[in-house]
């Protein structure tokens, strides 16, 4: 054209209403076999290296399936790792191993400790190079870490949620919104306040002690509290794209938070939606599909690993299974109320669907719990009022009162606070090149502070 510029090879924009124009058309037991070949193909090409090869195992879905794929064409047993935490309403681990004995791999776990935590805080500025808040990325460097010192290269099951509709949000977003128009508006408010009224501590612990009186499937989920505060905060929404971002943002006012500012334009909004668009889970998918994803996930797993010199291999990323699976209808990954219906049954061809069957977790550490306990001096420091005050970047009244409510458990604060601290410790790592707390640490030579990589070195 003689115009000059980079230009896109490729969209996910392009491929999903070009999926979308040439649905699925055949059975469904035809689309899980059509499935399965492409992702053995896949799976088959990405197990090629001429270094150690391991995968990331959390016992779901999706990293489950891609495990048993690769050790269906492997003549040895495959290395999987694992991380656990000691809360029980956190932890996976023990699925992971279930699942890597049933198919024969060559397991390792790490249960992450309190010492583990202090030891990565210090690197995450350096590790991430920007104020990253998503808090899973703890685990996720250790995982590295230790994978690190046996393979060179893992494949990850991520991408599978964002194409399968595998986020429980698709399904109760479904449902909500398709109930919301019979309710008047004032009803909803109403409901919404009572859902907010008990803190959501304390219905945890009452749904805990309901979980052993009444059998009841919706009250057998972790953080069933703040789950409802959520939906508490859903029911005053008015548009799907008012909803969507309530549903994946910390901070609900984050202009009150930062005086000043507003807002920009971002790509989820109401006028960025898919053509050819049969329901509102193709819009949440695609929403997730270019902005979470690549803002988040993948930023997460690619720093992490590369911080320690670890290559992580996306299978169910790779673009051919991507235009693949928008051609599949959304009821074929929605179905019977479970998210991923399609991607299950390639699973339970290789793993008893009662090893997989249990409420999703996802790989969210007991952020809240930490921030009460051995993260509490250290948030106390960086959220200090006066500090605060004299950076003049941030609401001290606002920021403070998240912390005292979180710290007294009148609620669960843990993210919006998280994505305050990790601003905090990258612009400490920018203004002096290291945190005063952190070089605290570090001058004293405490080993906490040391980098946990396996010969590896931090970034300079």
């Amino acid at each position: 054209t003689g115009k000059q510029g980079p230009r896109s090879y490729w969209s996910a924009r392009a491929a999903a209403e070009a999926g979308l124009a040439d649905a699925w058309t055949g059975t469904a037991e035809g689309a899980v076999a059509a499935l399965e070949q492409q992702l053995h193909a896949i799976i088959g090409q990405q197990m090629v290296a001429d270094v150690p090869i391991g995968a990331f195992l959390s016992g779901g879905i999706d990293s489950s399936t891609v495990v048993a794929l690769m050790q269906a064409q492997s003549s040895r047993p495959i290395q999987t790792f694992a991380v656990g935490f000691a809360e029980s309403s956190f932890n996976e681990a023990g699925y992971a191993k279930a699942v890597a004995r049933h198919l024969g791999t060559d397991h390792s776990e790490l249960y992450v400790s309190s010492e583990d935590v202090l030891g990565v805080i210090p690197r995450l500025p350096q590790v991430y190079d920007e104020p990253f808040a998503d808090p899973s990325q703890i685990p996720m460097l250790l995982a590295s870490q230790m994978a690190r010192r046996q393979a060179a290269v893992v494949l990850s099951g991520d991408g599978g949620d964002e194409l399968f509709a595998g986020y429980n949000r698709y399904l109760w977003t479904n449902k909500l919104w398709a109930q919301r128009h019979a309710t008047p508006r004032l009803l909803r408010l109403v409901a919404a306040a009572v859902l907010a009224a008990v803190p959501a501590a304390r219905l945890d612990r009452l749904f805990s002690r309901l979980q052993r009186l009444l059998p009841i499937a919706v009250l057998q989920q972790p953080n069933l509290g703040s789950k409802l505060h959520k939906l508490a905060a859903a029911l005053r929404t008015e548009n799907v794209t008012e909803l969507y971002r309530m549903l994946v943002s910390y901070w609900q006012e984050p202009s009150r938070l930062v005086p000043g500012a507003a807002e920009p334009l971002i790509d989820i909004r109401a006028d960025n939606t898919l053509a050819g668009a049969k329901t509102l889970i193709d819009d949440l998918m695609y929403w997730d599909l270019i902005g979470y994803l690549p803002g988040d996930g993948l930023v997460k797993v690619d720093r992490a690993a590369m911080s320690v010199g670890l290559e992580v291999r996306l299978p169910l990323l790779d673009q051919r299974l991507v235009e693949f699976a928008w051609r599949i209808p959304a009821d074929l990954k929605l179905r019977q109320g479970q998210g991923k219906w399609l991607l299950r049954q390639v699973a339970y061809r290789h793993i008893p669907a009662e090893m997989l069957e249990r409420p999703k977790m996802g790989f969210s550490p007991p952020i809240a719990n930490w921030l009460r306990g051995p993260l509490r001096e250290w948030g106390e420091e960086l959220l200090a009022a006066e500090r605060l005050a004299d950076q003049g970047l941030l609401e001290p009244g606002i920021i403070r009162e998240c912390w005292q409510a979180h710290q007294a458990g009148y609620r669960d604060a843990a993210l919006p606070l998280w994505s305050v601290l990790m601003f905090q410790a990258w612009y400490d790592e920018q203004q002096q090149r290291s945190s005063p707390i952190l070089a605290g640490w570090i001058e004293s030579g405490d080993k906490r502070a040391e980098f946990a990589g396996d010969g590896a070195t931090p970034p300079s």
